[in-house]
């Protein structure tokens, strides 16, 4: 008998503090201009990929520098103008882009000595930053793949392989603004409480809406200062709902389903009849991080998530798939069936559902309501699966 296992590559970053010396801040500096360098060339040249603006622009970029630091800064430059470039489409007045900040991202010519990250400026000339114990005990047993250095931090990406875990069932999540609820198909339900996140945002929001200083600089100084508060006490919050979800999932050897959540912003510009307070607080969900965070953490235990069409889910019966009608405290009706149901639990039980329907293994019209189902799979774009064989004998 011949049994296929599929193992994925899973990329996490560890992430530290340091000061950086005089020799790096000039090193930050090189390479933000020669950022800078390849931005202007390739908006010149109307050009966005990697190879063809490394001929155009390689060239305009200084000597003195390490060539692999070159390829960085064009590798960086060229995730520049794809931004650049689908958001003109939207907006053709938008700015040219440029790097404000100080940053430097490799994947070549760094090591990690004992407890300190050597980096060279020069042919056999290297500056060091030291790693504290966290980092070092992250980091123990793989592979070091990139880095990114900034004058405050150091970011250290590292991967391993993981092999696919064959899910028994699967396990729905319904994000929402002040709660995560998810539900498997066995009935089981469990809510996450995060509308304490919501209240941290609603408050910074009220401090930075009392600015009263007209410098643009100074404003911008202020509205990141608060921002990063923001986010130190917010993503707490997220990382301990992310990683309960999934070691749950893993624990009962459950896929993970998550519905694609698309032109959510767009919903709520202004203009869309919808009350400035309203817009500020959905503006403001997280649902993408939380997404992000549930991706990396599932792909690194070997979690499968799929994604499904976020279309009805919350307006269908988990039951019989009949349309509901809009109860009291977020409850639905269904006329169909009589059930009546909680908003958050059916929407989590639906996603389920059609994360069975569109599995390689599921059945084509599985808990659709009317027997609609294409039994087509969903795949993850950021997926990158390899394909193992091995062999067993009965």
């Amino acid at each position: 008998m011949h049994l296929v296992l599929w193992t994925m590559l899973a990329v996490k970053v560890i992430r530290q503090k340091h000061e950086a010396s005089a020799d790096i801040l000039r090193l930050l500096d090189e390479f933000r201009r020669m950022v800078n360098i390849c931005v202007a060339v390739g908006i010149q040249e109307n050009v966005s990929s990697l190879k063809t603006l490394s001929l155009k622009s390689y060239h305009h970029l200084s000597r003195d520098v390490l060539g692999y630091y070159r390829l960085g800064a064009i590798s960086t430059a060229t995730r520049i103008l794809r931004n650049y470039r689908s958001v003109r489409r939207r907006n053709p007045e938008t700015r040219m882009p440029y790097a404000r900040k100080l940053m430097l991202t490799t994947c070549y010519g760094f090591k990690i000595q004992s407890n300190l990250l050597r980096l060279p400026i020069k042919p056999r000339q290297y500056v060091y930053v030291k790693l504290n114990s966290h980092t070092l005990k992250a980091l123990s047993g793989f592979d070091a793949r990139s880095i990114t250095l900034t004058p405050v931090s150091v970011s250290i990406s590292y991967t391993k392989e993981r092999i696919e875990i064959e899910p028994k069932g699967y396990v729905g999540v319904d994000r929402n603004l002040d709660n995560v609820t998810i539900a498997s198909l066995d009935g089981t339900v469990r809510r996450f409480d995060l509308s304490k996140a919501t209240k941290v945002k609603s408050t910074y929001r009220f401090v930075k809406s009392r600015f009263k200083r007209n410098d643009a600089r100074i404003g911008r100084c202020l509205f990141g200062k608060y921002g990063e508060k923001q986010r130190n006490r917010v993503q707490p919050l997220l990382h301990s709902v992310s990683k309960r979800i999934v070691d749950e999932a893993k624990a009962r050897r459950y896929g993970i389903v998550m519905e694609k959540l698309t032109g959510m912003r767009r919903l709520y510009r202004r203009g869309n009849g919808q009350s400035r307070n309203r817009r500020a607080r959905m503006n403001g969900w997280s649902f993408g991080e939380l997404q992000r965070q549930i991706e990396y953490k599932a792909r690194w235990e070997g979690v499968k998530v799929i994604y499904v069409p976020a279309r009805n889910t919350s307006k269908r019966c988990s039951i019989c798939g009949y349309k509901t009608l809009e109860s009291t405290q977020r409850r639905l009706w269904c006329p169909h069936c009589g059930a009546i149901l909680d908003r958050d639990e059916n929407a989590a039980r639906k996603i389920a559902a059609r994360g069975l329907r569109f599995s390689p293994n599921g059945p084509p019209g599985e808990s659709n309501g009317r027997g609609t189902g294409t039994g087509e799979r969903d795949p993850n774009p950021q997926s990158r699966w390899r394909q193992v064989k091995s062999t067993t004998h009965d």
